[in-house]
Parts: C-alpha cells; sequence; structure tokens
C-alpha cells in the first residue's frame, strides 16, 4: 500500500486518488529477502560433500572397533599362545534423509503477471525453495538428534549417548569406542585456557588433534573478549593509524587455541562448543537429489488450473569416528 501524507505524496483524499489512478508506482526490481541466514559449517560440508547412491543403509562403513591380534611379550623359546579369530569390525549403516520444498505456480496469477511483472512471482518461489531448504538443514544440523526422518545434526553425531544412544546403528552404551567427549563447562566463561583444555582432551580421547571448532555467535564474541584485552598495536616511524594505508587490525574472524581455529555460526546454539575432526565427518549428498527441481507439472487432474513443482534434497550427516571429536555446553554467552 502507498504511503499517503508522507513527503511529497499527498495525504489521503481526492488529490490522491486522481495520482494514484494517474501514476505509475516506482519499483525497485529485485527481492530483498529478510527471513534467512548463512551456516558457514552446512556450507562447508556441501562444498566437500561426498556422493550417495541409492539402496538401503545408502551410506555403510566399516570401522573397527574391537582388535583382531593380541600382543604378548615371550622369552627365549619364542613361544606364544595360539591365536583366537576376533571380530573387530562392525557396519556403521546411514540413511539419506529427504527434505522436499513444494512450489505451486498458479494459473491465474501467470496470467495477471503476464508481461506486467515487477517480480516473477514464480521466480521468487524458486529462489525462495532453496533458502528454505538451507534453512531447514542449518536447524537440522545443530539442533536434531531424535526426528529418524530428518538429518541427524551435531548433537546426535557428536555425543557420547545423552542425547542418542543409538548411532548409525551401533549402541553407545556397549560399544563406548563410538562415543564422542562431551563435557560440560558448568556455566563459566569461554576462555583461551579453558577452550585449550577441552580441545586437548578431545584429542587425547580420538588419537588426533581437532580440525575446527564451531560456536554461536553469542559465545564466540565472549571467548574473543579473552583475546582483544590482550591485543598490542606497532607503529612504523613515519606512520600513523590515520595515514597507513594497511590499517591497524582488531578482533578476528577466527580464535586460534591451540592451533585450532574457533569460528562463528549463527546457527549454531549459545554456550555450546563443537570440536569437529573434518577428517572423519561428512555430508552424503545422493547424485540425483542435491537441490534438484522435479519439474513443472500439471494440477488439471485436481481440477484447478495451475502447476506444481519440487525441490528435492537427499543427504546425511555420517560421522565415522566419534570420539575424534568433542561438545562441550554450559559457556555463558553475550546477548548480541
Amino acid at each position: 500500500m502507498p504511503v499517503y501524507g508522507s513527503g511529497i505524496v499527498p495525504a489521503a483524499g481526492a488529490v490522491q486518488a486522481e495520482l494514484t489512478a494517474l501514476t505509475r508506482r516506482a519499483f525497485i526490481p529485485k527481492m530483498y529477502v529478510q527471513i534467512y541466514n548463512t551456516c558457514p559449517a552446512l556450507a562447508a560440508l556441501f562444498a566437500h560433500s561426498q556422493t550417495a547412491y541409492g539402496g538401503v543403509s545408502s551410506v555403510t562403513a566399516p570401522v573397527q572397533g574391537a582388535p583382531y591380534v593380541n600382543t604378548s611379550q615371550t622369552d627365549y623359546s619364542g613361544t606364544f599362545a595360539q591365536p583366537a579369530q576376533q571380530q573387530g569390525a562392525f557396519p556403521a549403516e546411514f540413511n539419506l534423509k529427504a527434505s522436499i520444498t513444494p512450489i505451486p505456480f498458479y494459473g491465474m496469477e501467470a496470467a495477471l503477471q503476464f508481461n506486467h511483472a515487477v517480480i516473477p512471482i514464480v521466480e521468487a518461489r524458486m529462489n525462495d525453495s532453496v533458502a528454505s531448504q538451507r534453512d531447514f538443514l542449518g536447524n537440522a544440523l545443530y539442533n536434531n538428534f531424535s526426528n529418524n526422518l530428518q538429518m541427524i545434526g551435531f548433537p546426535g553425531a557428536i555425543d557420547d549417548g545423552t542425547n542418542l544412544v543409538t548411532y548409525g546403528n551401533i549402541n553407545r552404551t556397549a560399544n563406548t569406542w563410538w562415543q564422542s567427549k562431551v563435557y560440560a563447562a558448568g556455566s563459566v566463561a569461554p576462555t583461551r585456557k579453558l577452550v585449550f583444555q577441552y580441545t586437548v582432551g578431545v584429542n587425547k580421547n580420538g588419537a588426533e588433534m581437532p580440525t575446527f571448532g564451531l560456536m554461536g555467535f553469542g559465545t564466540f564474541a565472549n571467548l574473543a573478549n579473552d583475546f582483544i584485552g590482550n591485543e598490542s598495536y606497532q607503529i612504523q616511524p613515519g606512520m600513523g593509524f590515520d595515514s597507513d594505508a594497511d590499517r591497524p587490525r582488531a578482533a578476528f574472524r577466527a580464535l586460534d587455541v591451540g592451533g585450532v581455529p574457533i569460528y562463528g555460526d549463527p546457527y549454531c546454539p549459545e554456550g555450546i562448543l563443537y570440536l569437529i575432526n573434518a577428517n572423519y565427518i561428512n555430508l552424503y549428498v545422493h547424485e540425483q537429489a542435491a537441490f534438484s527441481f522435479t519439474g513443472f507439472e500439471s494440477l488439471l487432474s485436481n481440477y484447478q488450473l495451475g502447476y506444481i513443482g519440487a525441490v528435492l534434497t537427499l543427504c546425511e550427516l555420517v560421522n565415522v569416528k566419534p570420539r575424534a571429536h568433542g561438545r562441550v555446553s554450559g559457556f555463558t554467552f553475550l546477548t548480541i
């Protein structure tokens, strides 16, 4: 609706009605989306995703959870115990999860917009379908561990059995080697000392250093407070803050603790730190269903003039070595 009685537009009345009838509106021919956010972790997972195909248990990873052989000492005689046949491998099995976004295109709106569309509504819906799925998957990545029809995210994949006892069809209670390292920080501010302590703990548990960490931005900003107060600036002779083209920089896009960069992600719940080893966690995406469009089909069979299509994604987050990852909860965070 036009805004009347503001600026150069007259108040509602006869003059306003005449101008409205005789004057075109000035549109910006772009749609500015306000309702979604970016999810850096999801973007990275899709950028380095693995291809999955069909079949029951679309992703099956053989994992070793017990020794195949036993080592012992011997003496001058060289004798040793007879070896036994031991089971060492277990199949970690994962099914792909589907997310689908239907896209309607009604006949009369197409007729009304034909050659007169500022923003073609079907294009707006097509763009929104991908953004909607990214938002849906971003929320699942950081929140879902109980809905088996939805992608199991970090809370289930990086867990000790508190959230999800059976992961990848392997029971974490019976197989403790399938547990991640989970800490409760206890309502304290994240500091370099604490984050380093938990990072080393995950390293000790999984025998490898995490690749990176993820926090909500309020938690990330609280950790940054432990860095920013120790910053210093070095100005060379003849240079100054106002004249140096390579101006002094403050704060950080990533906070490096013990060689592990910690990043902020707007979808990550506040108070939580995920310590992730990128060697063992991947997003598997079906080769035929990665934000794939079905095409439009007629709605005439439903006695309606129009069309409907859908965008489909089949994927699952697969963690093949949970003990190489960690989760810390209970950090305090800033309200931002």
